[in-house]
């Protein structure tokens, strides 16, 4: 009986932020048994003026703010040919 070889090869790759994406921006209120959020928000200031609103009615006062963005994977070689590539190596630097 043969037994399989498996032949196993290491390739480079590079994650970069992908702007076609979108970032996201959520504002979680931490108070004790508030459960409040912002929900995702495309802007900064829609988050955080949320976050702002709800200090003014509750007067909860610490929040967990998270971004979310979406990524690309490259092989390595590609990366620096990649148009949404950002960095020493993109175009978007």
């Amino acid at each position: 009986m043969l037994s399989p070889r498996v032949k196993l090869r290491y390739v480079a790759h590079t994650i970069r932020h992908a702007p076609e994406g979108g970032v996201t921006y959520e504002v979680f209120c931490t108070a004790y048994r508030c459960g409040a959020e912002s929900g995702p928000q495309a802007e900064q200031g829609a988050a955080q003026d949320w976050a702002l609103r709800h200090t003014g009615r509750t007067g909860h006062h610490l929040f967990r703010r998270v971004y979310t963005d979406h990524a690309h994977v490259t092989h390595a070689s590609e990366s620096s040919h990649h148009p949404n590539a950002i960095g020493p190596e993109g175009d978007g630097r």
